[in-house]
């Protein structure tokens, strides 16, 4: 016969788990969301900056003619034709390039000063930690020194202890007359009647 094999059945422990006021890094989760959340704010801004006709003529349309013609130089020059004129790009294509780059712009300046700012604040936690360690080193210097102080003290008494021991004068012994045993047994062995 085959014999079954009862699984045993484990006891669950309850484990109360406390977590550590910095272990989860609320800093680095709040900068990653104000990053993601830039991407969606540049593309309206984007989309209102073509739909403005200020924005669109004197903030997108001249970065945009400025990048295509730095973008067709060195693409000219690579390719070996030096002296060749560019032709700018129709108001459309300019403004829609310029209005890319200023999102792009838009999230690399929020990236950068999200950037920025935890350096900043690793910095002052750096610092933090720094002083702390400074102030402890101080502290302890502080007490090797008084216990240098105590140790010293304590020498010093310890020798004049010493001093005030060696300076008594010797103690006066009285010596106390040894009898001889045989003599001893002697006279206990002697009847007091008989004397």
């Amino acid at each position: 016969m085959p014999t079954t094999v009862k699984p045993q059945r484990r006891r669950r422990r309850s484990v109360s788990v406390k977590m550590a006021v910095g272990a989860f890094p609320i800093a680095k989760l709040l900068y990653l969301g104000v990053r993601q959340l830039s991407k969606p704010v540049a593309n309206k801004l984007k989309a209102g900056a073509l739909r403005s006709e200020f924005f669109k003529t004197y903030v997108c349309l001249p970065p945009g003619q400025i990048y295509h013609w730095v973008e067709m130089r060195t693409k000219m020059r690579i390719m070996g034709f030096r002296g060749s004129t560019i032709k700018p790009l129709n108001e459309e294509a300019a403004a829609e390039l310029g209005a890319e780059l200023l999102g792009e712009a838009i999230i690399f300046i929020v990236g950068g000063g999200c950037m920025i700012l935890e350096y900043s604040r690793q910095a002052a936690n750096s610092k933090r930690k720094e002083e702390e360690l400074s102030h402890t080193i101080g502290s302890l210097q502080t007490q090797i020194g008084e216990l240098t102080l105590n140790t010293e003290t304590l020498d010093a008494r310890l020798r004049e202890v010493n001093r005030l021991l060696l300076s008594l004068p010797p103690p006066v012994t009285t010596q106390v007359p040894v009898s001889d045993p045989a003599t001893t047994l002697a006279s206990s062995s002697v009847d007091p009647s008989q004397k």
